[in-house]
């Protein structure tokens, strides 16, 4: 029987995803190839915005119509987040939460047994273990992600996410290391650490995120340690020092930011001001030359004036971030500001988003003109076009070469040679 998964969200749902897949073939299963009909279609969802719920709805409904016969399940996020909500989406036959994706291959036997719904949310609790999961390979991709951490306690006051995913809890380091050798072994040359809330790894297990990248970083056969989302409060001094002795981990960071505007952080309940996250940019970019600076930008938050955007818009252009992700808040029932007084319009929060899209351009085109000239090494994933292949730096910077012979899964040098919008182009450095 075929089985075919729907990842809506981050990268540690496409992690899941992933362990989910290799927990159905070993069950006997066979992904199922990608225009073929599967007798099994499971939707991982994101309840980050209500429109990622309205995709996992949508993804499952069309399943359902496509293929009458098929079990269809949801799991992840939003049935975790709104239990009663999934419930009452009669389209799944199997809703499972996001505590125990291990029971989905005998929840599907049971169900191709005897038909009958099966719901599975256990609620989060204080003392949950990190979830076992492993993967040993990634379909389709050369890079591989590893999630280390799980649940956040932050409680921002727009995110639904700690009542998704519960408090934080992590993988033991040994753990981490065992499976980072496994993929080394399987051929990937770059790992990427993922997590709820990554700088919070390892607190219940009285060490730090700087053990993880260190394990992971000793494993032969892996060139490349990369990071992803981090709350940049968690990125001391000592932190910073620490990751930079490690010559294995790409300097890249994404820091998530939300906001440039001081008075809009503080009613997120976002633990930083901007003065401090500028600090640990400029203690970044130097400990890390050339690092790349990516983020995170909300715009419309609830109350957000406009004098408030202005500041925002101004920050995010004096620190010229490599890479901003800029999205409109969407208000989430059970979230604090849900009910926060001065929501802003939607035909204001367009606008904004347009103007920090613009800003956000300017950082990124300049942030690629200062690549050329370089040398990089460059780990190819995909052919964009026919003897074009498209990989990425150390500092993760986009970059086309044309090569007659396949690049995927290469790490080859390159002299980049020109900064174009949305990537740089470069040639195959010679000796090779």
């Amino acid at each position: 029987m075929t089985v075919k998964f729907i990842t809506l969200g981050c990268k540690v749902n496409q992690y899941e995803s992933e362990a989910m897949l290799e927990a159905m073939e070993k069950a006997g299963f066979r992904q199922a190839e990608a225009r073929e009909s599967a007798d099994v279609v499971v939707v991982n969802s994101c309840t980050v915005t209500s429109t990622g719920d309205q995709k996992a709805r949508q993804a499952l409904r069309r399943a359902k119509k496509e293929n009458p016969e098929a079990v269809t399940v949801l799991t992840g996020c939003w049935p975790q987040a709104f239990p009663e909500e999934a419930k009452q989406f009669l389209e799944a036959d199997i809703v499972l939460g996001a505590k125990n994706r291990s029971a989905l291959p005998s929840h599907v036997l049971q169900f191709l047994a005897d038909h009958r719904r099966i719901m599975d949310i256990a609620p989060h609790a204080p003392g949950d273990p990190f979830e076992k999961l492993s993967v040993s390979s990634f379909h389709g991709r050369t890079r591989a992600f590893l999630k280390i951490e799980d649940g956040c306690d932050r409680f921002c006051s727009y995110c639904i996410i700690p009542f998704a995913r519960g408090r934080v809890r992590s993988k033991p380091v040994e753990d981490i290391r065992r499976e980072v050798t496994l993929l080394g072994e399987n051929g990937y040359r770059e790992v990427v650490l993922t997590g709820i809330n990554l700088p919070a790894y390892g607190q219940d297990l009285r060490c730090e995120l700087c053990d993880a990248i260190e394990a992971a970083c000793c494993v032969p056969g892996i060139s490349r340690v990369r990071l992803g989302s981090l709350e940049p409060d968690k990125l001391s001094p000592q932190v910073i020092a620490r990751m930079a002795r490690q010559e294995k981990l790409c300097p890249q960071f994404h820091l998530s930011l939300q906001s440039g505007c001081d008075a809009t952080l503080s009613r997120m309940n976002r633990r930083y001001t901007t003065g401090e996250y500028r600090e640990i940019v400029s203690q970044l970019r130097k400990a890390f030359p050339g690092c790349s600076v990516t983020t995170d930008v909300m715009v419309g938050f609830a109350g957000e004036t406009e004098e408030e955007f202005e500041a925002s818009l101004a920050f995010v252009r004096e620190i010229a971030f490599a890479r901003v992700h800029v999205f409109a808040y969407s208000r989430r029932p059970g979230t604090k500001a849900y009910h926060a007084p001065n929501q802003v319009p939607n035909r204001v929060k367009e606008e904004r988003s347009r103007l920090m899209i613009s800003a956000a351009k300017e950082g990124q085109a300049a942030f690629f003109r200062q690549q050329v000239g370089l040398v990089e090494e460059v780990l190819f994933e995909q052919e964009r076009e026919k003897n074009v292949y498209e990989g990425y730096t150390r500092n993760y910077t986009p970059v086309l070469a044309v090569s007659p012979t396949p690049l995927h899964g290469r790490l080859l040098p390159v002299k980049i040679t020109e900064a174009r919008e949305e990537a740089c182009v470069g040639t195959i450095y010679k000796g090779f």
